[in-house]
């Protein structure tokens, strides 16, 4: 009869996380169960990291960003013997099923537990938003706020000074912070990977926005397209006639507390988790699709297609490109 679960955090942090790991305290309390949360991920099991907390812990943390029971990567993971120290030491504490909050490698070290015996429930932890079996990661939300008010921030002093300002944002392989953000914020161009300008397009767009006197303009690109976005600010200045300068805004965007929405979300798919736990499930991943909570099998979930941006950026690309063509 299942007694114990426990939570791990693995990967990257995000916001939002500690809103997860709330929801899957008090309601397995709520159902009677005793919850164990792993210290730094993966890592935590094989150390026999794991101690037992209650509804005053959850009751602490739900406000909080980061992940309080601390993250790692362990590529070691994926080797047999090491999971089997892991699932060794689960069972000495009576431990027969975990939630694991995380990305893509978190949801295959949770499945490779579940075929060893430890049922496992994966919530879409990631500010990525790259997780495809879910329309909205953990931590996703918060994100792009966050860079929201930087572009809010940037734009005032732009459009003081008649500049322009260049954004890099976080997002991996995917653009989504780049483009939700980018829109949200007013952002003049906007750079993702499936959709990326190249260099001279972006110095020859901002050159039109000088001429057309526009007095501030501020460009979002995603990272990992261009090499050095403080040489791309170069080029911009030297080809528009802005004094023009890159922001990278880094790990900013993995901090701080978690939006209303974010802790919303979170909580929700984490009541649902303990709940598919409880009906003996294991191997699932969950996540949101609309405004219905849903669980797939992380073998699935880790094979759907990441669904294209492409049309969303290229409307809000000729919105801007037609509005200063008309001026």
């Amino acid at each position: 009869m299942l007694k114990k679960i426990g939570i791990l955090t693995s990967g990257g942090d995000s916001q939002g996380m500690n809103a997860a790991i709330a929801g899957v305290i008090k309601t397995a309390h709520a159902k009677g169960l005793e919850t164990y949360i792993i210290r730094d991920g993966y890592l935590g099991l094989i150390n026999n990291w794991m101690e037992v907390v209650d509804n005053n812990f959850a009751d602490s943390i739900m406000r909080l960003g980061g992940t309080v029971i601390g993250s790692a990567r362990l590529p070691e993971f994926k080797d047999p013997k090491v999971r089997e120290k892991a699932v060794t030491n689960l069972k000495k504490q009576g431990i027969a099923a975990l939630v694991v909050i995380g990305g893509d490698g978190s949801y295959q070290g949770a499945q490779r537990l579940t075929e060893m015996g430890i049922n496992c429930i994966a919530l879409p932890g990631t500010i990525d938003n790259d997780i495809t079996s879910s329309d909205y990661t953990i931590g996703f939300d918060t994100a792009i706020n966050i860079v929201v008010e930087a572009i809010d921030r940037l734009r005032d002093t732009m459009q003081s000074h008649n500049r322009c300002s260049i954004v890099e944002v976080m997002g991996h392989a995917c653009g989504d912070i780049a483009l939700y953000a980018g829109i949200a914020g007013g952002a003049d161009i906007i750079s993702i990977n499936e959709a990326a300008l190249s260099e001279t397009e972006i110095a020859e767009r901002v050159a039109t926005l000088y001429q057309a006197q526009k007095r501030s303009v501020i460009i979002v690109v995603s990272e990992m397209i261009y090499p050095d976005v403080h040489k791309l600010a170069k080029l911009v200045e030297s080809k528009s006639g802005y004094i023009t300068r890159a922001t990278v805004l880094g790990h900013t965007q993995r901090g701080g507390n978690p939006t209303a929405m974010e802790r919303y979300r979170a909580f929700q798919m984490a009541q649902f988790a303990v709940e598919q736990i409880i009906a003996g499930a294991g191997g699932l991943a969950i996540g949101n699709h609309g405004d219905q909570i849903i669980a797939r099998p992380i073998v699935e979930s880790l094979s759907i297609p990441r669904p294209s941006r492409k049309e969303i950026w290229a409307k809000f690309d000729e919105l801007n490109q037609n509005i200063y063509q008309k001026s």
